[in-house]
């Protein structure tokens, strides 16, 4: 497959190409695209006339780095692929899935500390930053989290690859809600094939990101935690709730404590994000009854066999993915009995604030969706976004087409 090149990861990660004081670190669930961002940047350095003998670029899933697993046997073959480097120049060190070798990070901070070296790795796992790199390198390492594509992505992957794309847009945002933008599913023609290579992923992260890590005891009760939570994406969700549903519904005996663990299990793996509630009132995060959303709409697709759109969580989880790519943090709000579905937040920037439905065409509908917004009665920007294409105008607040929104990588 070419090598499509994601400039919003690229230009974020480009001003500290040369720093040799700070690792580098690409993070994001399996198959997202990691690689791809990391051969773009080795690409561009060799463009700019980095000698390629000081660009030593290391995947540690390639079947002839399978057995690379401790640090000793890293150090060796890291050394053994710079041994032709100009010593006088920066050597620049790209190590692809780092949390294959136990206890990477006393090794990689040592080639830090020894100078000469601007290092990059990616990670598939939470647990890639859980460990001595935090303490170890606070402030000497910088993290960026990258996503599958978002649909301004998917449509110019499409492109690139010289695949058709319809000119009604409406049409291929129907294709990814349901194929999702896992880059390699556009390798294949067909939604039985897409569905098999987001299976495989399914498959590769238990084997690679969670089996080896965590060790879960009850795999049949770890997948039908796993698939209850794909299949239920963007509900409120709360601990009592589950271990009701679980313990009295499907009768599946879990405790408390391990319908928690496996669900940490499964952030860490980058199959779910959570996202906490946020009270507009308090200005606070709220803990309780939090929602869960897909790294990618691919999963859900992969897990089942229908393939009717349920469009409000659908819409809600493009919404939130395109926004933790553009570096938001996201919060539903709450605001009183009214809930907001999601506030966006940026330091520098201060708040947004976005509504998402499939169609305010009915007046109760356009009320009720307008209802949380207009009680917002600070000054930052309200959005609705909608699949509406005749779009309304009331109190200030933006009401948008989502399929245009995203299609345009539009900022909120």
């Amino acid at each position: 497959m070419d090598l499509y090149k994601r400039e919003k990861y690229l230009g974020k990660i480009r001003p500290f190409f040369h720093d040799e004081g700070m690792i580098k670190v690409i993070v994001g669930v399996r198959r997202c695209g990691k690689s791809c961002i990391m051969q773009s940047i080795a690409g561009e350095l060799e463009s700019s006339g980095i000698p390629t003998s000081n660009i030593i670029y290391l995947d540690l899933d390639e079947r002839k780095n399978r057995k690379i697993g401790t640090p000793d046997q890293l150090e060796a073959l890291i050394d053994a692929a710079a041994e032709g480097a100009n010593e006088t120049k920066t050597k620049y060190l790209f190590v692809d899935e780092i949390q294959n070798v136990e206890d990477f990070e006393p090794l990689i901070n040592g080639y830090r500390t020894d100078g000469g070296w601007s290092i990059f790795l990616t990670g598939s796992n939470a647990y890639l930053l859980s460990g001595e790199l935090t303490t170890k390198l606070t402030g000497r390492y910088l993290e960026f989290e990258a996503f599958t594509l978002d649909f301004d992505e998917y449509l110019d992957m499409k492109r690139m690859l010289g695949h058709q794309v319809d000119a009604n847009l409406d049409v291929e945002f129907g294709s990814y809600i349901r194929t999702g933008g896992f880059p390699g599913s556009l390798a294949y023609e067909n939604d039985d094939q897409k569905r098999a290579y987001v299976e495989g992923i399914i498959g590769e992260i238990f084997e690679k990101d969670i089996k080896r890590r965590a060790k879960v005891r009850h795999i049949s009760v770890f997948n039908a935690v796993r698939d209850y939570l794909i299949n239920n994406y963007g509900a409120t969700t709360s601990i009592t709730n589950l271990l009701n549903h679980f313990n009295n519904v499907e009768h599946i005996p879990i405790k408390r404590e391990t319908l928690n663990r496996y669900i940490q299990i499964l952030v860490d793996a980058k199959i779910l994000y959570r996202c906490q509630r946020f009270d507009m009132k308090s200005r606070r995060s709220l803990q309780r009854e939090e929602k869960y959303y897909l790294a990618d709409l691919g999963f859900y697709f992969a897990r089942n066999t229908d393939n009717r759109i349920n469009y409000g969580p659908a819409l809600e989880n493009i919404v939130y993915h395109a926004a933790r790519s553009k570096g938001y943090a996201v919060s539903v709000g709450r605001i009183g009995r009214l809930e907001c579905d999601f506030v966006l937040r940026k330091s520098h920037e201060g708040y947004s604030y976005v509504q998402v439905a499939m169609t305010i065409a009915e007046r109760s509908t356009e009320d009720r969706e307008y209802a949380s917004l207009e009680k917002i009665k600070d000054n930052y920007p309200k959005y609705l976004l909608t699949m509406d294409r005749l779009l309304q105008r009331r109190n200030g607040i933006k009401h948008l087409n989502i399929v245009d929104f995203m299609a345009n990588d539009e900022n909120f």
